[in-house]
Formats: C-alpha cells, sequence, structure tokens
C-alpha cells in the first residue's frame, strides 16, 4: 500500500480548478491567465515539479514566486490555502453547476452575481423564466443549450467520475501514512464512475478516524480499518464485487471455511486464518490470483481454480498512442511537444489526429511535411491521421483521396448526437465500410457527468467491426472511459481489435493511458487484442 503519487497532472488541475474559481468570483482576467499559463506549462513538462524547490520552479517560464509556493504546497498536501479558501467562500452548490453542459465558469460569475443562481434548481428557474437571455452575450439559442444541458444533468446517475474520487483521495492521502493504505472497491476494480470509496489501512484508528471522516464528508467514501496481518482479506472483501464475494465465499465453504473481512475461519473448528496479502488466501485457497479489474464474477473464480487466468494486457505492452490533437485544431500542445512526451514515455510512436473540421486539405498536407522534419529529431515517430468527422448524413469529412494519403485514420461521432439509434448506427456501420478508416473513435460518445451516450446499437457495430476489420477505440480520457468493459468483452470475443488512445490535447494527458489498458484488462484484453502494443512496422502492416 502507498501514499498517492502527487503527478504533474494532479499539480496542473489544482492551478486549472483555481484558474476556473477566479472567474466565478469575478477575480481579474489577468490573473486567470496566470493560473492557466502555469497549469499548461506543469502538463507540458516531463520533470515532475513535486521534486523541484521554489527556485527551480520559478525558473519555469509563467511560473513565478507565488504560484511556485504554491505548487510547493500541493506536492506536500494536494493543495493549496488560497485554493482551499476561495473554494470555501464560493458555494459549493454553484460549483458543481460547471457539470452542467453550456455552463462555464465566466457565465456563472453573471449567473450568481446578476441572476442569484446558487443551484440547480435556481438555474433551471431562471431558464424557464427566459431571465438567462437578458445578460449580456447571452440569448434564446444559449439558454436553449443550458436548458439541455440541465436535463442531461439530471439524468446522470449519482457516481462519481474517477478525476471527482482522485480529488477526495487526494485529500485522504494527505492523512494517511505512506504505505499503509490502499484504495479497493470499484476504483480499484477499474470501474469508469464510482459509487462509494473503498479505502483500506492499517493505520492507527483512535488517530485517525475522526480526521478522516472530515475529509471524507459527504462524499460516499468508506474507511475500513485492519491490521497488517488480516490485510489480505480485509483487501479482498473490500474490493471484489457482491457477485464476486458470493461466488468466492462458496468456494471458501466448500473448502470447509467462510469468508470474512478478518480472515477464513474454519467451519469446524471455528479457528480464524490471517492473512497479510490477498496473494496469500488466493494460494490458501488453491486458486491463481485474480488481478482486481477481473473481479466482477464472469467466470473468474472458476479459471483460477484451474489456474487458467487470461494473460491480461499491462501498461508496459504499449508501444504508442494512436490519439492526439495539437495546436492545428484543438490541442494544447506542438508536435514538437507530442514527439518529446513520446520520447520520455519510451513509444515508438505517436499517431496525430486533428480535426478533419478544424483542419483544411491544404493545412493537413504541410502538417505532413512537418511532422516528417520532427520525426528527424526523435526517437518517437509521429504519424500523419487523422480525427475524421461522420457526419449527420453519414459521409466522412475528408474525401477519400486525402484519406488514403494518411498514416491512420479514426472516424468518429461529433455532430447529430439526438438522432434516432438506427440512423446513428448506420452513419457508424458506413463510416467501417470505408477502406480507408482504421479505428472508430470513442463509440458511445458519451462524457461522464456531463452527456450521456448517443442511441447506438454497439452489438451491432461490434458486429459490423469483425467484419470489416475496423478497430473499436477504447477512449482512455477520464472524461469519457469509452467503450465500457462489457462491449470490450463482446469485441475480444468476436475477434474485433480494440484501440487505447488517450484523445491527449495537452501532454500531461498521454497519462491517461493507464486508464485505457485499465478498462482493455476489466474485457479480459490480452496484449494482441489491443492494436497499439503493436511494433511501429506491425501498426503500419496492420493498417495497410
Amino acid at each position: 500500500m502507498s501514499q498517492k503519487e502527487i503527478t504533474n497532472r494532479d499539480v496542473a488541475e489544482r492551478l486549472a480548478f483555481m484558474a476556473r474559481l477566479l472567474e466565478i468570483a469575478g477575480e481579474d482576467r489577468h490573473k486567470v491567465q496566470a493560473y492557466e499559463r502555469a497549469a499548461r506549462q506543469v502538463e507540458r513538462l516531463t520533470l515532475p515539479v513535486a521534486g523541484l524547490d521554489e527556485e527551480e520552479l520559478t525558473r519555469i517560464p509563467g511560473i513565478g514566486n507565488r504560484i511556485a509556493g504554491q505548487i510547493r504546497e500541493i506536492a506536500r498536501t494536494g493543495s493549496f490555502a488560497e485554493l482551499n479558501d476561495l473554494q470555501a467562500a464560493i458555494p459549493g452548490s454553484l460549483i458543481a453547476l460547471l457539470d452542467v453542459s453550456g455552463v462555464g465558469p465566466r457565465t456563472l460569475h453573471l449567473l450568481w452575481k446578476r441572476l442569484g443562481v446558487l443551484t440547480l434548481d435556481d438555474l433551471e428557474q431562471a431558464v424557464k423564466g427566459r431571465r438567462l437571455r437578458k445578460l449580456p452575450g447571452f440569448g434564446a439559442k444559449k439558454e436553449g443549450t443550458i436548458a439541455k444541458g440541465i436535463q442531461q444533468f439530471r439524468r446522470m446517475p449519482d457516481r462519481m467520475t474517477r478525476p471527482q474520487a482522485e480529488a477526495v483521495l487526494a485529500k485522504v492521502a494527505t492523512l494517511l501514512p505512506d504505505g499503509q493504505y490502499t484504495v479497493a472497491g470499484s476504483y480499484r476494480r477499474g470501474a469508469a464512475t464510482v459509487g462509494e470509496i473503498e479505502i483500506v489501512t492499517t493505520a492507527d484508528q483512535a488517530a485517525l478516524a475522526d480526521r478522516l471522516a472530515a475529509v471524507t464528508d459527504g462524499t460516499r467514501a468508506n474507511v475500513r480499518f485492519t491490521d497488517p496481518a488480516r490485510c489480505g482479506t480485509a483487501l479482498l472483501c473490500a474490493t471484489g464485487s457482491a457477485g464476486f464475494l458470493e461466488r468466492l465465499g462458496e468456494v471458501a465453504l466448500a473448502e470447509g471455511y467462510r469468508l470474512t473481512p478478518d480472515g477464513l475461519v474454519d467451519a469446524s473448528s471455528g479457528r480464524l486464518h490471517t492473512f497479510r496479502s490477498e496473494e496469500e488466501v488466493f494460494s490458501f485457497l488453491g486458486m491463481a490470483a485474480i488481478p482486481p479489474e477481473l473481479r466482477e464474477n464472469r467466470g473468474e473464480i472458476e479459471l483460477a481454480r484451474r489456474h487458467a487466468l487470461p494473460d491480461l494486457v499491462d501498461l508496459g505492452d504499449v508501444r504508442g498512442d494512436l490519439h492526439a490533437h495539437t495546436t492545428a485544431s484543438d490541442g494544447r500542445q506542438s508536435l514538437e511537444d507530442v514527439a518529446e512526451a513520446g520520447d520520455a514515455r519510451g513509444y515508438e510512436y505517436i499517431v496525430i489526429t486533428d480535426h478533419s473540421s478544424r483542419v483544411s486539405p491544404e493545412a493537413l498536407a504541410k502538417q505532413q511535411s512537418a511532422i516528417e522534419r520532427t520525426n528527424r529529431r526523435h526517437t518517437c515517430q509521429l504519424l500523419a491521421g487523422s480525427e475524421v468527422d461522420i457526419r449527420s448524413d453519414g459521409t466522412l469529412g475528408y474525401p477519400n483521396r486525402i484519406l488514403a494519403d494518411l498514416d491512420l485514420v479514426i472516424a468518429s461521432v461529433h455532430s447529430g448526437f439526438g438522432q434516432d439509434q438506427d440512423v446513428v448506427t448506420r452513419r457508424i456501420l458506413t463510416a467501417m465500410e470505408n477502406e480507408h478508416v482504421d479505428i472508430i473513435g470513442h463509440p458511445t460518445g458519451r462524457l461522464l457527468g456531463r452527456r450521456p451516450p448517443y442511441a447506438v446499437d454497439l452489438p451491432r457495430v461490434v458486429a459490423h467491426a469483425a467484419e470489416t476489420g475496423t478497430a473499436l477505440e477504447i477512449n482512455s480520457s477520464p472524461h469519457r472511459l469509452d467503450l465500457e468493459d462489457i462491449y470490450i468483452w463482446h469485441a475480444k470475443k468476436k475477434g474485433v481489435r480494440l484501440a487505447a488512445g488517450t484523445d491527449a490535447h495537452r501532454t500531461g494527458e498521454f497519462a491517461n493511458m493507464k486508464n485505457g489498458i485499465m478498462l482493455a484488462r476489466r474485457g479480459w484484453c490480452a496484449p494482441d487484442d489491443i492494436v497499439n502494443t503493436l511494433s511501429l512496422s506491425g501498426l503500419l502492416e496492420w493498417r495497410s
């Protein structure tokens, strides 16, 4: 068990959150931009900023003494005092409205100060009363967009996204001793959303229980205290799904033991057998150790009893990233930035997939030339690709003559979300029939906590992908995590290849590859099931 390491992404997210709160509060735009600029700089760095002192931090362009001090504070505690004070001064119900589609920080400032909006109900009443269109820069169209955002927000399940859970865990990490806790539950199993945060700790309950309760108040978190000698079964019981634990309990009972968080109780003598690790528990029951991502009662226990579990893909198997955006479309990174990030990660390749809607054919040709020049300076080779729109009428964003000249093509739905299921599905099926389309991007189009999936018949999509040889993306952005593991599992069974891509718009987002591999593992994928475990030559051969 280990304390969560403070990464550059963690630091950048805290600084970016500060910028959003300053906008909500109506602070000076220059101050807002200073935090935005610092967040971007931190994301681009490959050197961990948490290990730098203040003098070293101030040498980074865009980071002055004040923000350098705050970065050091984030490295120590996971946050910083000025951010905590500002967050306390702005109603939490107001901050939560940032998750409503169409509502940004500046919009929220106007809603708060001009209309007195504090809650979702307040916002809904203001929309119904047509009061938003009276604000400067607003109109009926924006009012309608926010109305739809409210409807979508209300339909969202009452579950946390992984970033929301990680924000809570960052606070927990400031209290728990290093090496004395593990995050369990659905978060550890790699679920896309989390109902409740489960934490198992061997820390002193008397010393920390009240402080932990204060940190996790209102966040559906459950802290389980145990001692090191009983940690194996405590962690096992806190991690597995209900179905998994029920089936494992049956297996234990068949062997003459009752499974409890404290250990295995001998059914005849009542003797308690304790275990320091989960591996010891599985071994005691004559089973192979089951990875957390598989603990869903989908047949993994039977395979573990036969020592026949699948060889799951691991992050170390990944040779490159198949989905990245640059400043040519809506990214915040240059080609040079991407290549440097690839070098730092030891990648063989990263595919540049800027949006067809934002890059003209002429600009795309110039980008291809720029990619060739950039590749001369780097070990990680950039490939010329595109994320091509699947338009509402089913046509693609570029003609075939343009697509044929690219190294890799992702086709994605970015419009017409309100079309009925058959229409959306046929749009995707038609795209797969194009010989130049290699991957279907984020197949359901969902944004967790913000936008539900569009209506699409995924079994039809999976079946057609098997026929056409098209890969389906596992979008690794923590805001998408698209496909769900059950469809990954179905795709694997049908022989469909999966493509893990980060959809990175900033260099810090390449680290999100771990999310895609986590989902692939939940879908029982082996290395050969994932396109980007191929070498560069293997990828180009697969594409052809």
